[in-house]
């Protein structure tokens, strides 16, 4: 059986890791790659039946867990096994609450990476041993149902929005014209239950990994 996987990882070198990783764990697998989740949205357009989806959660166009959110929204079925540099027991736990099948963390073995492909591959959850899941466990906010219900369109319409960029600029960068940009933000708008850009943006910042801790940069 070949497997499909998909890495969606900004750092080439950790990309090149995962392949390695892959390559000595299943065979001849055939594996695409993301390096932002407007890549990832183009690629799963393609890719649209993977085995797995190797997820860091602090890429381009990502925002906290929202790329996390809107990939298991959109994708369902689709194990999702989150790759992160910020492996404190909260973010491991919300990772696995908003619907990832496991996570590794950065600072993880080759060996260690191998073990969780092969696990999750297999149907099955993959954590760090001292994970106690039950202690995270909790009914998703209204936002991160909400997130999940935007189209992919809308999802990098809104990332772009929190950057703080114009309806022109988005328009400019997706090519596609202003009217149909007030569209998706009219849409979005309504999908997120906030009434202005303040709002959504305010709304996307409540699914930041942990402002304290800095970004995710490894």
């Amino acid at each position: 059986m070949v497997h499909r996987i998909i890495i969606a990882e900004d750092h080439p070198l950790f990309r090149t890791a995962l392949q390695s990783a892959l390559k000595q764990t299943l065979n001849m697998p055939e594996i695409a790659e993301a390096d932002s989740i407007a890549t990832l949205q183009t690629v799963l357009e393609t890719e649209t039946n993977p085995d797995l989806i190797l997820l860091d959660l602090n890429m381009p166009g990502a925002h906290g867990f929202s790329g996390l959110l809107y990939t298991v929204g959109r994708y369902p079925n689709v194990p999702v096994l989150v790759i992160s540099a910020q492996d404190e027991d909260s973010i491991i736990g919300k990772a696995i609450h908003y619907g990832a099948t496991g996570f590794i963390s950065k600072a993880a073995s080759l060996e260690t990476i191998k073990q969780a492909i092969s696990e999750v591959i297999e149907g099955r959850q993959w954590l760090p041993e001292h994970i106690d899941v039950q202690a995270h466990n909790q009914e998703k906010s209204q936002i991160e149902q909400k997130i999940a219900t935007l189209t992919p369109q809308q999802f990098r319409v809104l990332g772009m929005v929190s950057e703080g960029l114009l309806n022109k600029q988005i328009a400019w960068e997706l090519n596609i014209s202003e009217a149909t940009i007030k569209a998706h933000i009219t849409a979005i708008f309504r999908k997120l239950g906030v009434r202005n850009r303040t709002q959504a943006v305010i709304a996307l910042q409540q699914l930041e990994l942990n402002p304290e801790n800095g970004s995710d940069s490894a």
